[in-house]
């Protein structure tokens, strides 16, 4: 379904710059505040035992998020790039887990180590590349793709470390144009799946652990542009 949004868009695009030859776009520039839903689920595997050892968990947070975007519109159709200035955290608070390990490789008696783990993780560059299809007047349909960077942010008594990413989603959304300046807009981001290998092993364990989170976001956003 991503693979057939990311041509739709970039048929989109294409056609865009083809029909501004030939029609006169109307530019706009404009900024945005939205209340967004990010939720993200994820699962650490840890090895070192017998047995790779997978701990998943799965956090939200709700906030408010400002952007900017500049947009040609011809016809019905709009075409635009929003960006958010922001940072946001993944989750409302950060979350500590606390654990003992048994045995450690390499170590002939049965040891027990109590080690705290702190993790937490902010998104940052977020853009959207979209388009807008107005079926009417003031209902249009709304289609983007997103970009962001994943920073994390861990205190790892296993040693462990775990390097930032970039991931990509697409999003899809309703509009309503309210008046000639003012819209509200409600979309669902479906972000990729994110894999990352700690760039450290833990201590005493010659393998890396590794993560595997997903992430979403729901926004409601109201618009105001000249």
């Amino acid at each position: 379904m991503k693979k057939i949004a990311i041509n739709f868009l970039a048929v989109l695009f294409i056609s865009a710059l083809s029909f501004t030859k030939a029609f006169s776009a109307e530019f706009t520039l404009g900024f945005s505040g939205a209340i967004v839903d990010l939720e993200a689920t994820g699962t650490e595997t840890e090895t070192g035992s017998q047995t790779a050892e997978t701990t998943s968990a799965s956090v939200d947070n709700l906030f408010g998020i400002p952007s900017v975007f500049v947009e040609a519109k011809f016809n019905r159709f709009a075409f635009g790039l929003d960006y958010i200035p922001m940072d946001a955290d993944v989750s409302d608070a950060t979350h500590t887990r606390s654990d003992t390990e048994t045995s450690v490789t390499g170590t002939p008696t049965t040891t027990s180590t109590s080690r705290t783990q702190t993790a937490a993780a902010e998104v940052s560059k977020h853009l959207t590349y979209y388009t807008n299809f107005y079926v009417s007047d003031s209902f249009y349909l709304h289609l983007g793709y997103a970009s962001l960077d994943v920073t994390t942010s861990e205190s790892l008594d296993t040693g462990s470390k775990y390097e930032n990413a970039s991931i990509n989603g697409i999003q899809y959304g309703l509009g309503l144009q309210m008046t000639d300046n003012l819209r509200f807009e409600a979309a669902y981001t479906d972000y990729d799946n994110v894999s990352l290998e700690s760039t450290v092993a833990r201590t005493g364990v010659s393998t890396n652990n590794s993560i595997s989170a997903d992430l979403d976001t729901t926004q409601l956003k109201l618009s105001y542009h000249f």
